[in-house]
């Protein structure tokens, strides 16, 4: 009779420490709003309710003596808001979280702190590695507003300002058509019995989608150029019915653009300058008292005949053709403007809060990462180390090295 061999079957168990990610207790933030000085900036950052807010949920803000006052918010709807009214520019800066609606400017820096956080936009047509440089010594940690992406990957201040930006073309052609402003003499859109206004929209993202709806409700007849024929069905369907559209081919701009009354330049080019695709040429050819609106001035324009110009003299005319080339357009309606910032900003800031400061905060929320472009004076953006020739650290390594 064969016996089976013994099998063990008793296991030691022993219980392991399990280590959970917790989040920190809360932090108090204090948050700096100076006032702009430069690019004709008239938005802020934060608006009064906002500030409410931010101060019923534990945090000081502080804010420049009549910091909102170009977009008509008085230092006394801050005060009543529970923000700190301060009259000394280095007051101001000395909150360790500062908030700005202008980019960091050279007057800027004696006034920054070491070690500051900074919520800001980025010129990078007016950027300078020398500045970048300074901010580094200081050990900075920067956001910017362009590359801030919500939960959902989309870039929430761009949309709200390329929206402005878009429904606000349409206004201001219509004010230069005017034979006040010595155009043409005609209605942006049309009437009845009458043929409608040629609209020419060159780029076909969210600028481009908001001028042609706003357009289309005037009743112009509006025509699209973009060379992504993806951007091209995304307008179609987001506006719900078929226009005619084109991908940017020479020949075909130029006959289109003679016989319109309004042209409009939307492109936009992630990383650098935006290409020229409308030449001097094509300008020349176009009709006496038509308007061109440049939006892409802001990365240089896309016409050829365009010069920077200001919300104080926003026109010239070359060829007989009105030019407006104002950069920054939603800063002409900056209340408007203020208000769309302030929306994202203020919920960013309370949860920072609830977190325990922003660097727990992009620990848990990789998409914020897109937003920092200097952490702790390490350069974190590549195209930015490109360009300038400076150090350039990878930010995920650099969070990863702090835990």
């Amino acid at each position: 009779m064969s016996v089976k061999p013994m099998v063990s079957t008793s296991f030691s168990y022993e219980t392991l420490e399990e280590t959970l990610d917790i989040k920190p207790k809360g932090a108090q933030l204090h948050i700096g709003i100076p006032k702009e000085t430069a690019f004709q900036e008239n938005r802020v950052a934060l608006t009064p309710d906002a500030v409410g807010v931010l101060v019923s949920n534990g945090h000081h803000v502080t804010i420049e003596h009549n910091a909102g006052e170009a977009c008509h918010y008085a230092d006394r709807d801050y005060s009543e808001a529970g923000a700190k009214i301060v009259y000394e520019r280095e007051e101001v800066y000395k909150a360790p979280i500062l908030v700005k609606s202008a980019p960091v400017i050279d007057d800027d820096l004696p006034f920054l702190q070491q070690g500051q956080m900074i919520i800001s936009p980025i010129h990078l047509s007016i950027l300078k590695a020398e500045l970048l440089q300074k901010m580094m010594d200081k050990r900075i940690t920067a956001i910017s507003f362009e590359n801030l992406k919500d939960d959902s990957g989309s870039y929430p201040i761009v949309r709200s300002m390329s929206e402005i930006a878009g429904s606000a073309v349409m206004l201001i052609a219509a004010q230069y058509l005017s034979s006040a402003n010595h155009g043409k003499g005609v209605l942006l859109g049309g009437i009845s019995g009458i043929a409608p206004t040629k609209v020419i929209i060159i780029g076909a993202g969210i600028v481009g989608e908001n001028a042609a709806r706003a357009a289309l409700a005037l009743g112009a007849s509006v025509k699209v150029f973009d060379n992504s024929v993806y951007r091209l069905k995304r307008l179609q369907n987001n506006i719900g019915h078929r226009l005619w559209t084109s991908v940017i081919e020479p020949r075909m701009l130029a006959k289109q653009l003679k016989t319109c009354e309004v042209a409009v330049g939307a492109l936009s080019n992630a990383s650098g300058r935006t290409p020229v695709v409308v030449t001097e040429e094509m300008v020349s050819s176009m009709r006496t008292g038509s308007v061109i609106i440049d939006v892409s001035i802001d990365r240089g324009g896309c016409f050829e005949t365009s010069e920077i110009t200001t919300h104080q003299n926003p026109v010239f005319t070359k060829y007989g053709v009105i030019h407006y080339c104002v950069p920054n357009i939603p800063s002409g309606f900056a209340r408007t403007a203020s208000q769309a910032i302030s929306n994202v900003l203020m919920p960013l800031l309370l949860e920072a809060g609830e977190d325990g400061g922003f660097e727990h905060m992009v620990w848990h929320q990789v998409h914020l990462r897109t937003g920092i472009y200097m952490f702790k004076g390490a350069l974190t953006n590549f195209y930015l180390s490109e360009r300038f020739n400076l150090k350039y650290t990878d930010l995920n390594l650099l969070i990863a090295s702090q835990r």
